[in-house]
């Protein structure tokens, strides 16, 4: 107080200072001090007059206080001052305490709350460093500091949810920042956190799947059991609410909730003891929202793959069971089971499994009771509540929602071989509602027995088999002349309405059921008055109804009634109502206020009796049966037969694609019989790939030896013969390098030039060889005369007679010479047959070198094919390896995050670099001991 008569002048005696003014000089204070203290004081200051001079305060400090959270950081008395003015500002939840006695001056500034918050919380938010810094002081540990961050926070989405969403969104790490909350040790922190995220959830799918992929459900769910489960307190209610905020139409978390194993973990909430006495009024809150968050998961509209799925799971882990204890239990609130009986009704819903499970439960009672047909009972009985009576029969149209074999045991309980007189069944509880006095119990029974019949054109036959004891004396009559008989006597309209749609849904596509109808005489006559008279609006869809049934028994005749045939009952509709009138009165239906609602989802839900006039299913029946009533009473008679015709051809057509599926069937058959074959084929395939293996090994050894012989020198038929035995392996034609391909091509271009220069040389020495040949067949004087370089000798010359004898001795010279050319002429034939051989032995090795280069151009092509599928092989583990180090960085990426967390929350962090040295420094310890 001497602080603030210091602020406001400290002269009693002048004029008092209005709130204004006082504000004005605090904020003057925290701008221009210079002292922490002089400015936490002022902030304390603007704290305490926050509450009264709410718009004074926020018009002129907000941006001074957001100033202080931004220069003050270190100071936390200075912040959470600040926080807490700002959450007085901007939380609707200020109490204010008026004084009794306030200026004129004060009254006018005194503008709506709410009003007053949203504009300031519009001020806050429109500099969006505002709302990141208040985030950032979520991390502070400090009491002062976190817990008016987290009000404020609260508060601003009270008022602005989507916007400030918005802004957390895009923020980085915003919404981590507010799940830490829920690990703060001090509870009223984590308490106000599950409050924040209840608020920051609402209705925004991205927020939801952000914090359950923050390992919130892990978390609530060890706060719900260290609070006590469904008997702890305020806590756990805030925890099933943020549960449900996180699932409630997001197929994402509700798959995630699955797959993380999460459903079996809630069977201990459900866990009651045999004495329910005295159930606390939080007790029956927390079961009721944990039986929603069954329900959640289950709902009829999510997804059919995901609504199986966890009905598979509830009834793997127990949990079904376990409603079906609280069910038969005795001492539950009414409320509790009403909403258990609404959660065991969309468990079973559509899940043949769970239905087989539920039918088999039996109430604890003395004999044994099935629990069906106790919550008959229940339905049936008018002192029942209206709620339970509802939740009943929507727990029977889930037990019979496709499920032909429940259906079955349903109407079997109404055959007259069946029924036994010493128990109560399904059936006869479902007869004695349909001709009770209640209306509302005539129409649940009604409607249940048509659920019974829903699609299942057998027990639609069946049905027509029960005969029902009128009165003693009176012969029994069948049950479908015993519903047009209440029908004709005028009951309530919510008896008649429910007994129109059990026979609409009866007759619809059962043309014996038809029959059987019109076979009755009076019948046919009572719908068409009914529909032609002008009733009052209650009765208007009452008419429709009639309307609908006198359709079905068009469409669905088979003429087998020569009175009453399809053209005979379209021309006595002309008559006596007029077409227009009829589809006027049948459009009647599906117009009513009731209808829609009933269409919307499949419980029934209604606010009182009255109301409980349509069944969801009836109206997805009303929707297909008006178009095709509405054609078939407008058809003509030559239209009808053009629709025969084309029946016909339809049959004929169907033959066909039976004829074709059958083929298909047979080509199924021959595919999985090709496909068996395939796989023996794959088999022996990789047992060949495995022998392929193991003589590729082989071949690389004879390689080997192959490249030793070569470098040793050895000879090449050597080498021949170990490349011989390589190829000889199961007809496997050894590999060759390139280096190799390119020596043979140059030996054997070498070997080419080699023969062409020795097939010339050949053809000299033949024709020298016979040119010497010619001289010697001429004589021995042309011999003599001709020498080896064609000159002609003294020999040549001519002879006198008188000189023969002194021409002997050169005679002997030239026979001398003779036989030198003759020795040299058989040296050159030796010669030249050398040089024979030796070219065909060349022209044989070029044969083999030839082969040899055919052999490795087909090996070097399969290379080159494998080569091609190794780098396609090659690239996609590129790929891979590309997306394993994307992967790897985030992982690094999010590992070194944690450590800054961790190293800002003062726990030890032993870095890799470190891990690194220490590992080094063991090995040079090593070391020197090895030394």
């Amino acid at each position: 107080m001497n602080f603030l008569r210091g602020v406001m002048g400290g002269q009693s005696a002048g004029p008092p200072t209005s709130g204004a003014e006082t504000v004005q000089k605090l904020c003057d204070r925290v701008a221009s001090s210079t002292l922490l203290d002089d400015r936490r004081d002022a902030v304390r200051a603007l704290k305490a007059l926050s509450k009264k001079y709410r718009l004074e305060v926020g018009s002129q400090a907000m941006e001074h206080l957001i100033n202080v959270l931004q220069t003050d950081r270190s100071d936390s008395e200075i912040i959470g001052f600040a926080l807490d003015t700002l959450c007085n500002l901007i939380s609707n939840d200020v109490e204010e305490e008026e004084p009794a006695d306030e200026s004129e001056e004060e009254n006018a500034h005194k503008t709506n709350s709410d009003d007053l918050a949203g504009q300031f919380t519009e001020i806050f938010i429109k500099q969006q460093e505002n709302l990141t810094l208040l985030l950032s002081l979520l991390e502070e540990f400090d009491f002062h500091v976190r817990w008016p961050a987290l009000k404020l926070l609260t508060a601003l989405l009270k008022n602005q949810g989507p916007q400030v969403q918005q802004i957390i969104l895009v923020s980085p790490r915003g919404v981590s920042r507010m799940m830490d909350l829920l690990a703060d040790s001090r509870e009223v922190i984590r308490n106000d956190g599950l409050l924040l995220l209840q608020q920051l959830t609402k209705a925004n799918a991205a927020i939801q799947k952000i914090v359950a992929f923050e390992n919130a459900f892990e978390r609530l769910l060890d706060i719900i059991t260290e609070e006590g489960m469904s008997d702890g307190g305020i806590v756990v209610e805030d925890c099933l609410l943020l549960l449900l905020n996180l699932m409630k139409n997001n197929s994402s978390n509700q798959n995630f909730f699955k797959e993380g194993s999460y459903i079996q973990r809630m069977k201990p909430w459900f866990e009651v003891a045999e004495d329910n006495s005295g159930w606390s009024a939080q007790k029956v809150t927390n079961l009721h929202l944990m039986l929603q968050l069954v329900r959640v998961l289950v709902s009829p509209v999510n997804p059919p793959g995901a609504t199986s799925s966890c009905q598979k799971s509830a009834f793997q882990c127990g949990l079904l069971q376990q409603l079906c204890t609280i069910l038969m239990a005795t001492g539950v609130p009414a409320d509790i089971l009403t909403e258990t009986i609404n959660t065991v009704s969309e468990v079973i819903r559509g899940s043949q499994i769970n239905q087989d499970y539920f039918a088999s439960v039996n109430a604890p009672s003395n004999p044994p009771r099935p629990a069906i047909v106790v919550l008959l009972m229940s339905m049936v009985n008018e002192r029942q509540p209206f709620v339970l009576r509802c939740a009943v029969l929507y727990c029977f149209q889930c037990f019979l929602y496709k499920n032909q074999k429940g259906q079955a045991e349903i109407v079997t309980t109404l055959l007259p071989a069946t029924i036994d007189a010493n128990s109560i069944s399904a059936g006869q509880l479902l007869c004695g509602g349909l001709f009770s006095t209640d209306s509302l119990s005539n129409w649940c029974a009604a409607v249940a027995l048509a659920h019974a019949l829903q699609d299942n054109s057998l027990q639609k036959e069946q049905l027509l088999r029960v005969q029902l004891a009128t009165s003693l004396g009176n012969p029994p009559v069948s049950l479908l002349q015993q519903c047009t008989n209440i029908l004709s006597q005028g009951s309530k309209v919510q008896t008649r309405v429910g007994l129109l749609m059990l026979l609409s849904t009866w007759m619809t596509n059962c043309p014996i059921a038809v029959t059987h109808f019109l076979h009755n005489q009076t019948n046919v006559p009572f719908l068409t008055a009914q529909i032609s008279e002008n009733l009052g609006e209650e009765e208007q869809l009452v008419q429709g109804l009639c309307a609908l049934l006198l359709g079905i028994c068009i469409y669905y005749n088979e003429n087998s009634l020569e009175n009453y045939t399809k053209e005979k009952l379209k021309q006595l509709i002309e008559k006596r109502i007029g077409k227009e009138i009829f589809i006027e009165k049948l459009a009647y239906i599906s117009k009513h206020e009731l209808y829609s609602r009933a269409g919307q989802k499949p419980q029934p839900s209604y606010s009182s009796p009255e109301q409980m006039l349509f069944d969801h299913e009836f109206t997805k029946l009303v929707k297909e049966l008006e178009v095709l009533i509405t054609k078939a009473v407008q058809k003509s008679s030559e239209d009808e037969k053009k629709e025969e015709e084309v029946k016909k051809s339809l049959e004929q057509h169907d033959s066909i694609v039976n004829q074709y599926k059958e083929l298909i069937r047979e080509q199924d058959m021959q595919l999985n019989e090709l496909k068996k074959q395939v796989t023996t084929l794959t088999n022996q395939n990789e047992q060949s790939q495995t022998t392929i293996t193991q003589q590729t090994s082989q071949i690389q050894q004879l390689r080997d030896q192959y490249n030793l012989l070569k470098v040793q020198g050895k000879p090449l038929e050597s080498q021949h013969h170990i490349h011989n035995e390589a190829a000889q392996i199961n007809g496997i034609q050894p590999k060759a390098d390139a280096e190799e391909i390119g020596r043979l091509r140059e030996e054997i271009e070498k070997l080419k030039k080699q023969h062409d220069l020795l097939e010339g040389q050949l053809a000299e020495k033949e024709s020298i060889i016979d040119k010497l040949r010619t001289n010697q067949t001429t004589g021995n004087t042309a011999e003599v005369c001709t020498g080896a370089a064609g000159e002609q000798t003294e020999l040549c010359k001519p002879v006198a007679v008188g000189e023969a004898a002194s021409g002997d001795n050169d005679s002997a010279s030239a026979l001398m010479k003779i036989s030198q050319l003759e020795s040299r002429l058989a040296a050159l034939d030796d010669e030249n047959q050398k040089l024979k051989d030796q070219v065909q032995l060349l022209t044989d090795e070029q044969k083999t070198l030839n082969q040899q280069l055919a052999s490795t151009n087909s090996t070097i092509a399969i290379l080159e094919t494998d080569k091609r599928k190794l780098q396609q092989e090659v690239t996609e583990s590129k790929k891979e390896q590309d997306d394993l180090l994307v992967l790897l960085a985030d992982q690094d990426q999010k590992i070194f995050g944690f450590k800054n967390k961790l190293k800002e929350l003062g726990e030890p962090v032993e870095d890799e670099d470190d891990l690194e040295s220490a590992d080094q420094e063991d090995d040079d310890d090593d070391d020197d001991e090895l030394s």
